[in-house]
């Protein structure tokens, strides 16, 4: 998938680059924007686009955060039109445990391994 690799990929414009290196610095724990992307950002966008774009993106990973703390689970809307999370390499982690509905323990489908 093009996503998990869009600094090489050729299927993003180099403003489309931009704001994805903006979205992965502002969402990670701690936020890791430097001020050469910042200049970078100013440079191309204004300060509604900024505000905007900024907005969409804190929305969408406070969004994800809130779901993953509750297990929600997707409900199949996107039938399959989803953008893949990139390929990350996080330590082994003990895999929590979960009860189903009969309760059996089930695997934690939102811990990575």
């Amino acid at each position: 998938m093009a996503l998990a690799d869009f600094e090489s990929s050729p299927e993003f414009t180099a403003v489309e680059k931009l704001a994805l290196r903006y979205a992965v610095a502002i969402t990670a724990t701690p936020v890791e924007l430097d001020d050469v992307l910042f200049e970078a950002m100013q440079a191309r966008f204004d300060a509604r686009q900024l505000v905007e774009l900024t907005g969409a993106i804190a929305w969408e990973n406070y969004r994800a955060r809130f779901n993953h703390a509750f297990a929600c689970q997707a409900e199949g809307f996107s039938q399959g039109a989803f953008c893949a999370l990139p390929q990350t390499h996080l330590p082994d982690r003990e895999i929590h445990q979960r009860h189903d509905h009969d309760g059996k323990e089930q695997a934690d489908p939102h811990q990575r391994e």
